[in-house]
């Protein structure tokens, strides 16, 4: 008798989010029989050529492992139809399947998405969905079709994102959820129904490009906020303090200090408290709590004031 766990499981995947969902089915015996991983790409200080997250996974477990440049021509298909999976598993890959592709596997492509589709779909659903103060978010896993993110959905499971939640912390939420929903995905699926995406409700969550990590305390309170946390512990959000450029990490939000009112422009320090500056917004004030100057290892605020790079009604300035 054929289980699920029998199913010859082509992954695809690239950074942790992928390889840590490639480790938990293989942790949970499912037989993954090759794994597709965009190229190695230059990593670190010294810029050495690194293994990508799962690939480092595949030559643990001795799993075969391929990165093309294309999983839809060439010899990368080629490679494809050797291994003649029974189902396709996406998670982070990074690369568009084709038609080709998509209708190779008996059993079909599914992707894991972390967004409560059809919210966010694209590149940065976590970033975004936090950037735009979403009091929760999930994990989607659809039926993979040639428009992005736009297939059905087999199995979707939420999380809340708390007022205070950084990237760092919905990005461990939403991993733990990855690696417990993909199990049950595989474990019910002859038993899955499919429901289809509302396209009326789909929105997107573009690529993250330079000018969206530049903070501007000239706005409210609580989009400052979303701002500094969507992008912490990574990349970190810029501002200029004088006339360098600093990354903010470390935001903390409360009704308190949105009823700060001060004359001090947008962007000045006007409070320090035990454990962070509090820094004027157009209405009220966020506490800023680590910051990192140019070539330096981030540190607190309170370390940063004790050592003088910065000062009460310093100021924090757009580029």
């Amino acid at each position: 008798m054929t289980t699920n766990n029998d199913f010859k499981i082509v992954f695809m995947g690239t950074p942790d989010f992928g390889a840590e969902v490639l480790e938990e089915l293989i942790n949970h015996n499912f037989n993954v029989v090759g794994v597709f991983s965009q190229p190695d790409r230059p990593r670190g200080r010294g810029k050495k050529l690194q293994p990508t997250p799962a690939k480092e996974i595949a030559l643990k477990y001795n799993i075969p492992i391929f990165q093309p440049k294309s999983v839809n021509k060439g010899e990368g298909f080629d490679f494809l139809k050797e291994l003649n999976p029974d189902i396709i598993i996406t998670a982070a890959f990074g690369k568009i399947l084709r038609k080709n592709v998509l209708k190779l596997p008996q059993k079909g492509c599914w992707n894991v998405h972390a967004s409560l589709l059809p919210k966010y779909r694209g590149a940065a659903p976590i970033q975004r969905a936090i950037e735009n103060g979403e009091k929760e978010t999930g994990i989607s896993i659809f039926k993979m079709v040639e428009a992005l993110d736009a297939g059905d959905i087999a199995i979707q499971k939420s999380i809340p994102i708390e007022i205070n939640d950084n990237y760092g912390v919905v990005y461990e939420k939403l991993l733990a959820l990855a690696k417990e929903t993909v199990l049950e995905f595989l474990n019910s699926f002859d038993r899955l129904i499919l429901k289809p995406q509302n396209e009326e409700e789909a929105s997107y969550a573009e690529k993250i490009t330079k000018e969206d990590l530049i903070v501007d305390f000239d706005n409210d309170t609580l989009k400052v906020h979303n701002k500094i946390r969507a992008y912490d512990p990574y990349p970190g959000v810029r501002s200029i303090y004088e006339k360098e450029e600093v990354k903010m990490f470390g935001s903390e939000f409360s009704v308190d200090l949105t009823t700060i009112e001060n004359k001090e422009e947008p962007g000045t320090i006007i409070d320090i408290e035990k454990d962070g500056i509090i820094v004027k917004c157009r209405n009220g004030a966020v506490k800023v709590k680590e910051i990192q100057f140019p070539g330096k290892k981030k540190i607190t605020t309170i370390d940063a004031i004790n050592g003088k790079k910065l000062k009460l009604l310093g100021q924090f300035r757009p580029y």
